[in-house]
Parts: C-alpha cells; sequence; structure tokens
C-alpha cells in the first residue's frame, strides 16, 4: 500500500498550551487507521487541522505526495478528504437527497440536472452498502441512516479519504456491525478511513493500523494483528492498567428507594416497564443490566421524577411519593446522571462554574436572599475546588462547558450530581463515549459515594461496566426484570442468557 496522507511535525498551540505537539501520521491507501487516545489527547485538533478548520501552528501535510496547505473544508474536499463529525452535520428541513447534493461541485448555474445526480447517488449506494430513502427527510430517519448519509455525501463529493469521528457512539450494536461491512467495502475498493474511537473491541476489530495520542504527542503506531487491548490502554494512560479490584458489597444500610409493582406504557416491549419491583440500599450499587432500550430509559426517567407510573408506587426512604417532577425528588434526596449529557445534563453556552451550581443557586453559600443575589466569587472559589477535585481539564472556569471534550463535561455533571451529597444518585450510562482513564475515574468516584453510604442505581448497556462495578446486578428484558444476581462472582452466562429473554 502507498501512501496516501503525510501529517509532518504538526503543531497546534493555543496561547502558551499545546492541543497537538509535532505530531507524524501516515495514512496508506486501503487501511483503516485508527487514531487512539483519551479525552483531550488531541485527535479532534489534529483531524481540524486535516479538514482546514484550524491552521497548524507549525508543520507540513502532504497529499499523494503533494505538500498542501489545506485553508478550509471547501478544499479538503476538493483534496478528496471527507469527514463525518460525532454530531451530524445534516440541514434537519431538508430531504436526505437535498444534503448530499448540497454543495456539489459538478452543479453550474441555476439549474440542476437532478435524475442525473440521483442515478450518481443510487449507484454509490448500491456500490457501498449504503442503504438511504432520498426522499425521506433527515428528521424522519434514524441516526444510524443519519450516518449512512453523511458517508454517502462525503463519497459523492469525491472522498477518497474518510474521517469517521466516534461513528459508533449513538448507534446500536447491529448498526455498528452494518457500518464495520460498510468499512471494509470502502477500504477493499481502495479508501482510506481515520477511524476515531474509544471502545477498545471495536478498534482491534476494524483497524489495520492504530497511531495512539496523550497529552496532544503520538506515543506510537502500531500494527492492529501485533497488539491487544491491555498493551494500548497502557500506551494510552501512560501506566499498566490492572484488573479492577473494587470490592463488592453486600448492603445492610436503609432502603432509599423501593419500586412496587410499577406499570408504565406496559404494552411497549423497549419503551415501557411492566411489575417492575425493586430496591436500592444505602451503600450499594444495583446495576441494570441489559441491551439497550429495553425499558432502562423509562426506569431513569420515573426514580427521577421525570415520568409517573401509570400503577404501581415508588418510595424514597420508606415514603411513598405523591408529587412527580424532577425538583421534589432534587429535594428529597435524588441526584441524576442523565444518558445524554449535553441534552439533559448541561447548559452548553454557560460556564462550567454556573453548571457546577445550577441546582443549588438558592443554597446561602452561593447568594443572598435565596437566589436574588449570587455570591459570584465563592461560586468561583468552589468551582476552582470541584476543578481540582474531579481533575476537569480546562483553561478556566469562566469556559463554556460545550467547549470542553466529552469526559470533561462528564466530569462536571459528576461534581454537581455527587457534591450535592444525595441518598440516590442515578447513573444513566455515565462512562458513554468517554476513554480507558475517565472511565476508571467515574468508576472510582462511584466506589467512593457508595463507600459514604449513598445508593447508586447503574443503568448501562455495557456489560463489562456493569460486571465491574455492582454490588447487586438486575437484569432487564422487555420492561420486564428477569433475575437478579449477586455482583460476587456473577454467572456471567446466565446473565447473558436473561438479557436476550431466555
Amino acid at each position: 500500500m502507498d501512501e496516501l496522507l503525510r501529517m509532518e511535525h504538526i503543531s497546534k498551540r493555543f496561547g502558551d498550551f499545546y492541543a497537538n505537539k509535532k505530531i507524524d501520521l501516515t495514512v496508506k491507501h486501503g487501511e483503516v487507521h485508527t487514531l487512539l487516545g483519551e479525552n483531550g489527547a488531541g485527535k479532534s485538533t489534529l483531524m481540524n487541522i486535516l479538514i482546514g478548520l484550524y491552521q497548524p501552528t507549525e508543520g507540513k501535510i502532504f497529499v499523494n505526495g503533494k505538500e498542501e496547505h489545506i485553508d478550509s473544508p471547501a478544499h479538503a474536499v476538493k483534496l478528496g478528504i471527507g469527514m463525518v463529525h460525532q454530531h451530524f452535520m445534516l440541514v434537519e428541513a431538508m430531504t436526505v437527497f437535498e444534503n448530499i447534493i448540497l454543495g456539489d461541485r459538478n452543479v453550474s448555474g441555476l439549474f440542476i440536472d437532478r435524475d442525473a445526480r440521483r442515478r450518481e447517488i443510487e449507484e454509490l449506494s448500491e456500490k457501498y452498502g449504503l442503504d438511504v430513502e432520498l426522499d425521506k427527510l433527515i428528521t424522519e430517519i434514524s441516526v444510524g441512516a443519519q450516518q449512512r448519509v453523511e458517508i454517502l455525501k462525503a463519497l459523492y463529493h469525491g472522498a477518497e479519504l474518510l474521517v469517521l469521528d466516534e461513528p459508533s457512539a449513538a448507534l446500536t450494536d447491529i448498526e455498528v456491525e452494518g457500518l464495520f461491512a460498510i468499512m471494509r467495502k470502502l477500504v477493499s475498493e481502495g479508501k482510506s478511513i481515520i477511524f476515531i474511537s474509544h471502545k477498545m473491541r471495536e478498534v482491534l476489530h476494524i483497524s489495520d493500523r492504530i497511531t495512539v495520542l496523550r497529552l496532544g504527542e503520538v506515543i506510537g503506531t502500531v500494527n492492529c494483528a501485533e497488539t491487544d487491548g491491555k498493551a494500548l490502554a497502557s500506551m494510552m494512560i501512560g501506566r499498566e492498567l490492572s484488573a479492577s479490584q473494587y470490592e463488592k458489597m453486600e448492603a445492610k444500610g436503609e432502603c432509599v428507594a423501593e419500586l412496587k409493582n410499577v406499570d408504565y406504557n406496559k404494552n411497549s416491549k423497549h419503551n415501557g416497564l411492566n411489575g417492575v419491583s425493586m430496591k436500592v440500599h444505602r451503600g450499594e450499587i444495583v446495576g441494570i443490566a441489559g441491551v439497550d432500550g429495553n425499558g432502562q430509559t423509562q426506569l431513569a426517567q420515573l426514580i427521577t421524577g421525570v415520568l409517573a407510573p401509570q400503577s404501581g408506587s415508588v418510595e424514597l426512604k420508606g415514603k411513598s411519593v405523591s408529587v412527580y417532577d424532577p425538583s421534589s425528588f432534587i429535594k428529597n434526596g435524588v441526584s441524576h446522571v442523565p444518558e445524554d449529557r449535553n441534552l439533559q445534563g448541561l447548559v452548553g453556552d454557560m460556564s462550567i462554574t454556573d453548571n457546577l451550581v445550577l441546582k443549588a443557586t438558592t443554597a446561602e453559600k452561593f447568594s443572598r436572599g435565596k437566589g436574588l443575589l449570587l455570591k459570584k466569587r465563592d461560586m468561583a472559589r468552589y468551582a476552582g475546588e470541584m476543578v481540582g477535585r474531579y481533575d476537569i481539564r480546562c483553561t478556566s472556569v469562566e469556559q463554556t462547558v460545550r467547549s470542553l471534550s466529552g469526559g470533561n463535561q462528564q466530569k462536571v455533571i459528576l461534581a454537581r450530581e455527587m457534591e450535592s451529597e444525595p441518598d440516590l444518585l442515578v447513573a444513566a450510562h455515565p462512562t458513554r463515549g468517554l476513554d480507558i482513564g475517565a472511565t476508571r475515574f467515574v468508576h472510582d468516584k462511584m466506589i467512593e459515594a457508595r463507600d459514604k453510604g449513598v445508593g447508586i442505581l447503574l443503568i448501562s448497556a455495557d456489560f463489562d461496566e456493569i460486571l465491574e462495578v455492582s454490588d447487586r446486578i438486575l437484569v432487564f428484558f422487555e420492561g420486564r426484570i428477569m433475575g437478579e444476581y449477586s455482583g460476587k462472582n456473577p454467572p456471567v452466562e446466565e446473565i447473558s442468557l436473561a438479557m436476550t429473554g431466555k
């Protein structure tokens, strides 16, 4: 395989901070080359330089052996470089077809030969197995279909090198398999892919070569066939990652939350609860295992006051709940790490400080007159303490949370929810999209909270995570509890079968 892309000694400095430092990266024709690294390792910055959103402080880029100064995304497209961002860049009010031809280099003047363009897109779609419905609005298709539209659009615009940024983050397991089949087809046709992912299994499954970044620098490039997850993890975090030795507890504390025969939308297999009875005690982590979409979202919403049960009851610390709204649950000592941190957990344009005190603006330590006059200096001092305690990597506590990496955004939520001294912490997919180091940090904080007497309900589609930290495991399938298991030496095969409804 000859060389398609070479990035030489690429550095990007913001003030005194190096996001990238003397990075060398080569991508060959017809390979999947993975960029692996913790949140904030510099992967996104490097790709933003490649597609012309940023200009490097120093360094050179060669495409097919020729040095190029890529000064805009449009220039990158002309060079055959396309990027599918983690958060898709599609116009929702337009159809799939209109999104694909937007900015078409073949169109001149006012008129578009729509039939010819359509035939071209259909041929590409068939060639690469990119099944899309061209006349549907973007709002009418699934997340997996939107991703196929993004890939098809990049190929239609002439991409020879495709950058996929966390492409599996929002996909189901079946959609991920479909994505991998598309990727294999692309490289078999001589296309090249830069694959950015945190998921070690996926990386080892699909990659040809892997380049590991840490703190803005290249640690090394390895052939996938000659490495394993443990070695890559050690390269990523700078030390050998030992197996977790979390001690499993048998809770003897008070019951902080109990569901009794709860039904919600019970006839739905994927968005309901059917006769659910369960307890969470102080000083234990109860893990909810199951394939995503078996009622877990509704469980989290119900136990945090977003939804009310249609029958059955919920008790908090022995008292039956009569008012179902999030603020009354917060007053009752319930904290919530939501499954979508951007939609439900953070206000993106507000500062780190403001997000950290979001639930406590009427507290005496942060305000006078129950929120009438905020103590800005005390808020900033507190935010500084939280940044240190939770290792939130930022340039200032006044930085907007939108500008933080995913792992650091999650740490802001954790700091806010855990420091409110809850009786019950509901953590829904708390490490989704996080790298190994950030995941371990979240787990450590959960164990620390458990050991202080917090009852924790952990909802996760990551079976390894459930096994890692749960003291007790409940298996959900189609809105029902299929079984309960101890977190000490859990019967993995039996739990796996229960997750499929057997």
